[in-house]
């Protein structure tokens, strides 16, 4: 058992070499500046008057979802949340699920950099909308990470990382302003995308259903994956809806899986991973088809005795 001193120093341990990987990182890669090319999207149709409608109206899901899930958590607890760090990642989760409705919405009216340059910062990529647009998403993504820490590893040190993650997370954007390098930021989204599914197969849950952790993740990966085939998805839908306007959709589905898990979730009387839960499983299987072939054996030869009985 390990003492409070031990798993203080663990602690340390493990942001020093999170600093340390960071550092290397950031040494070894080269600078990953923002593509002009990520602004021509491949549905550039005006209905009713809006401009790129299409990729405009798929963020209206983030709204609902958004603001139904801020419901939830402030008021009753209908989410039976156990810990305040809880509530307030949840409560950061879902201000920035509600607030990508609004950024993507606006960025996509006029994807460009025409918008309020500070003409002072090194680069070619400083428009507020883009900007903004990024900010949401970091915020989702960096209080879910809390989230799940205090889930999965310890109340406290989740709960206290919370603040550090949002602000790791702006930092990154200001970052990327000021001398145009995605690094930071890539790392911020990517990070939990490896974290989030590998701890949720390997650590032991505090809740049941963790299950939708994995269908959050299926989609946001194939969300990114829409992203990248923007331009050939239009065509294979024969023009009827982008990659881009499909990636909304399927981001969309990643609050909306998470909610439906809060809503039926409960507290794990006996805490196990999916893995050791997949594990089990399997051995039962394996058992169980162990018996039935070695029923139709016996039976097999049952019937084989009787047969040769009479002669």
């Amino acid at each position: 058992m390990m003492t409070l001193a031990q798993i203080k120093d663990s602690r340390a341990s493990v942001w020093l070499v999170a600093l340390f990987c960071f550092i290397a990182l950031m040494i070894v890669t080269p600078v990953i500046p923002q593509s002009q090319e990520y602004h021509n999207f491949a549905d550039q149709r005006n209905f009713f008057g809006v401009p790129n409608t299409l990729n405009v109206i798929s963020n209206f899901p983030f709204l609902i979802i958004g603001v139904v899930g801020l419901i939830l958590c402030l008021y009753g607890n209908h989410f039976s949340l156990s810990f305040q760090g809880e509530v307030w990642g949840w409560v950061f989760f879902y201000i920035g699920v509600t607030a990508t409705a609004f950024g993507s919405a606006y960025y996509h009216l006029k994807p460009d950099d025409a918008r309020l340059v500070w003409d002072r910062l090194p680069g070619d990529l400083k428009d507020w909308d883009s900007l903004y647009k990024l900010m949401q998403m970091t915020i989702a993504f960096t209080s879910i990470m809390a989230v799940f820490i205090i889930e999965r590893i310890d109340e406290k040190t989740g709960t206290m990382s919370l603040f550090p993650l949002l602000m790791a997370g702006i930092v990154s954007i200001a970052y990327w302003r000021y001398f145009d390098d995605l690094r930071p930021y890539a790392l911020v989204q990517f990070i939990p995308c490896i974290a989030i599914p590998a701890m949720t197969i390997l650590l032991p849950a505090m809740y049941t259903h963790s299950i939708y952790w994995l269908w959050a993740a299926g989609f946001y990966l194939l969300a990114k994956l829409e992203e990248a085939a923007d331009n050939p998805i239009y065509k294979w839908t024969h023009y009827t809806i982008s990659g881009h306007s499909l990636k909304h959709l399927c981001a969309a589905m990643v609050p909306v899986f998470l909610t439906i898990m809060l809503s039926r979730r409960s507290i794990e009387i006996e805490r196990q991973s999916l893995f050791e839960m997949w594990k089990v499983s399997f051995q039962t299987v394996s058992v169980d088809e162990e018996d039935r072939q070695g029923w139709f054996k016996w039976k097999y030869s049952r019937l084989t005795t009787q047969a040769e009985g009479p002669l």
